[in-house]
């Protein structure tokens, strides 16, 4: 999925002293408190760290209490979706004019009734709501399926996506990965199959080949045997 990176990044946390009996734990709670917000100095979402921690910097910090520096080296994951990223979602609601879902377990994502695709047409089946394809019969949404769609605009405040169904390669996850799948397996038997055929060509032409040779070397035997009779 598009939007995720890895960044590496060398950091100095600050505590207070009376954490200094469990620097580790002190550290990864203040590493902890930056998870799942945007970041503007790492320009994205943290979503996990990976830390190291280098060594302790004793460093008074201005104020009542004398704080010290801890040096880090972490991996932070991050997630920044920008427009026309092709990211995915878990559907969590939907209805007549909109389809709501959930990226990565946080971030909420809506798709509105102009940004999803003609084909797909509203439905209750069975007392299930859904978005039915009109060109594929088994192409369909409805809660609980990932989606794969484009992002429009993403807001870092709220953390709030609003994306796209207009494109062809977007809607159900499963239906696309599995018409993909078919159709590889599809391009895969077409090579094969002209591969086989011009194996047989080659076969063809080759006994052709043989069979020409063999004629031409008949003649040129029947002709010196009848040179050989003449001369005699």
């Amino acid at each position: 999925m598009e939007g995720l990176k890895v960044c590496d990044a060398n950091l100095v946390v600050y505590l207070h002293p009376s954490k200094s009996k469990n620097v580790s734990q002190a550290v990864l709670r203040e590493l902890s408190s930056l998870l799942f917000k945007f970041n503007e100095t790492f320009d994205g979402v943290v979503l996990a760290y990976d830390v190291n921690i280098l060594s302790d910097l004793a460093k008074i910090l201005p104020g009542v209490h004398p704080y010290f520096g801890v040096r880090l080296k972490s991996k932070l994951l991050l997630f920044n979706p920008k427009p026309n990223m092709l990211i995915e979602g878990k559907v969590v609601k939907l209805g007549q004019q909109s389809i709501h879902a959930v990226v990565l377990g946080f971030s909420s994502a809506i798709i509105i009734e102009e940004d999803i695709r003609e084909e797909f047409k509203y439905r209750v089946k069975h007392g299930k709501e859904l978005f039915a394809s009109t060109s594929h019969k088994r192409h369909k949404i409805e809660v609980g399926s990932i989606i794969r769609f484009i992002v429009k605009k993403f807001d870092e405040e709220v953390l709030h996506i609003c994306g796209s169904l207009l494109q062809a390669h977007t809607g159900s996850v499963h239906w696309l990965d599995k018409n993909s799948e078919d159709g590889l397996h599809a391009d895969n038997t077409k090579k094969r199959r002209e591969s086989e055929q011009e194996e047989e060509m080659q076969e063809r032409e080759r006994v052709m080949t043989d069979k020409e040779t063999n004629s031409m070397n008949t003649d040129h035997q029947i002709k010196k045997s009848k040179r050989k009779h003449g001369d005699s």
